[in-house]
């Protein structure tokens, strides 16, 4: 299977305008708390945004930032912006300001559309960099929307010219931009969304994660959109609860799932009550799936949840588990149209069941990233996306993830996956959640440490030389945890990934109370 984009894509065509010409003006195209939108109000609410974001002087593959929370004007923005041939800069609004400052001076963004808390932020930088600051919540830029036209013809734009920058930083780096082509989402949507979750119509998305992450983009705006579908938006952090409640009052065909929230979802005291017959599918990606938290997920909702793995810079996924042919544990296989290889450190091929680096190509693959000239020649070589995750293939061509390449552990000589750790952890009754990391001891040896967010109602006392031997008991002798340290809550990425390099420096202090180590 492949696709092949026309030379001339826009892609604010491409998922909006077309669905006008399909028909489907009127048919809902997003559903809020406050009401829903059909694909013709969309379109108009981003041909007034393109009208005022060009008043205001922004060109052709000039950079504009978006920062909200997920609702209807970030749909029109982002739309908006694609409209002119400008390139979005999506960015978390729950960053701190120096977080943002750093963004604003490295992507050299001309104009910023910002709503919510983080307006003042913003407003604030537009003193000190000069950036252009369009804040959604100001009545100044709500008059000027109403006043602008409702007609804007999208700019020609050509399938390889940049469209959307998504942020790549795995779980301890300093995130690099990826500069996507407006060709790439096309692919991706015709070869995974299409071809492998079978979107269609009258299906209705709703995403754990916000329309910042490239994944969450993907599933719950542009798939959808795709076809004449719907989106569910929320404003607010997502919780079990606001989950839960949205699936309900929605009733959505595909949830659009991470790991952290498969966990809260199934650790719910009424989780056997709730109502999820409403979902066709559910996806999950961001983070290896254990198989302990698959199986207590079919438990307990029934719903095929297909696990996969996608990276920003081939976009989305390109290996997944499919509807009716999932294997817990695995990450599946490659998307047609995706061709996977797993090599060593010399770039040759390993055998299956040995874990390799992996190698992807595709015509989703990024043009490099911005201002990283070299990380952009390590990473992008000869059509291949080299990858800094290990992964191994069984003999019947599933995938299975090991972690990071700088993740992987050496412990006493031999290799260590800190995802079989947590996934054997996690079967104890009184582990929420947990994170393996490894930390040099005082000889300069590597250590498994396991940090652990007990369920609820659990005691630490004496829990941490249990779950030792729990490990001990399952696992091969050398892969138990050295030393186990009781945490609140786990460190998280500006994507929501469990900051390993956090817990790398938090394992170089004192152990906490409650905690062992041997």
């Amino acid at each position: 299977m492949s696709y092949r984009p026309p030379d001339d894509l826009n892609i604010a065509c491409y998922f909006l305008d077309d669905r006008i010409r399909d028909g489907f003006g009127e048919r809902v195209a997003l559903r809020t708390d406050d009401g829903t939108l059909s694909y013709a109000d969309v379109r108009a609410r981003s041909c007034r945004f393109a009208s005022v974001l060009r008043d205001a002087g922004v060109r052709p593959e000039e950079r504009v930032i978006v920062s909200m929370p997920d609702r209807p004007d970030f749909v029109a923005a982002v739309f908006g912006i694609l409209r002119l041939g400008a390139v979005v800069v999506m960015v978390n609004p729950d960053l701190e300001p120096e977080g943002l400052r750093r963004l604003c001076a490295y992507t050299r963004a001309r104009a910023a559309v910002v709503g919510g808390p983080v307006a003042g932020t913003f407003a604030e930088l537009a003193t000190s960099t000069g950036i252009t600051v369009l804040d959604v919540d100001e009545g100044s830029l709500r008059d000027a929307l109403a006043a602008a036209g409702a007609a804007c013809e999208a700019f020609p734009s050509h399938r390889d010219d940049p469209a959307i920058w998504l942020f790549s930083g795995g779980t301890t780096g300093r995130p690099k931009a990826v500069v996507q082509s407006h060709g790439s989402f096309a692919n991706t949507t015709e070869l995974y969304a299409k071809g492998v979750l079978g979107v269609g119509p009258d299906d209705i998305t709703i995403s754990v994660p916000k329309l910042y992450f490239g994944y969450a983009l993907g599933s719950n705006l542009f798939f959808p959109f795709s076809v004449g579908g719907s989106a569910v938006l929320f404003e607010e952090r997502c919780t079990a609860e606001a989950l839960f409640e949205r699936i309900q009052r929605h009733r959505p065909t595909i949830l659009v799932n991470v790991p952290t929230m498969v966990n809260r979802m199934v650790s719910d005291p009424c989780a056997s009550d709730r109502d999820l017959s409403c979902l066709r599918l559910a996806t999950s990606a961001g983070e290896a799936l254990p198989p302990e938290l698959h199986r207590r997920w079919d438990e307990t909702f029934g719903v095929e949840l297909l696990d996969g793995l996608g990276t920003a810079e081939m976009w989305h996924i390109f290996l997944s588990n499919r509807p009716g042919d999932v294997r817990p544990g695995t990450l599946g296989k490659p998307v047609p149209g995706f061709h996977v290889e797993l090599r060593d450190e010399n770039g040759e091929p390993v055998p299956d069941g040995t874990p390799g680096r992996l190698w992807v190509r595709g015509d989703s693959r990024a043009a490099g990233y911005w201002q990283e000239p070299e990380k952009s020649r390590e990473a992008f070589r000869g059509g291949w996306y080299v990858s800094g995750d290990m992964l191994t293939r069984d003999a019947d061509g599933y995938y299975a993830y090991c972690g990071r390449a700088d993740d992987m552990l050496k412990v006493s000589g031999k290799w260590l996956s800190p995802g079989e750790l947590e996934d054997c952890l996690l079967r104890h009754p009184a582990v929420k959640e947990v994170a393996v990391v490894g930390v040099p001891d005082a000889g300069g040896l590597v250590k498994p440490i396991a940090f652990v967010v007990l369920a609820d109602g659990a005691d630490d006392d004496d829990l941490a030389g249990e779950l030792q031997d729990f490990a001990r008991s399952r696992l091969q002798p050398y892969k138990y945890p050295r030393e186990v340290r009781f945490v609140s809550d786990l460190p998280r990425t500006h994507l929501g990934k469990v900051d390993r390099g956090s817990l790398s420096r938090l394992g170089l202090g004192s152990p906490t109370p409650g905690s062992r180590g041997s």
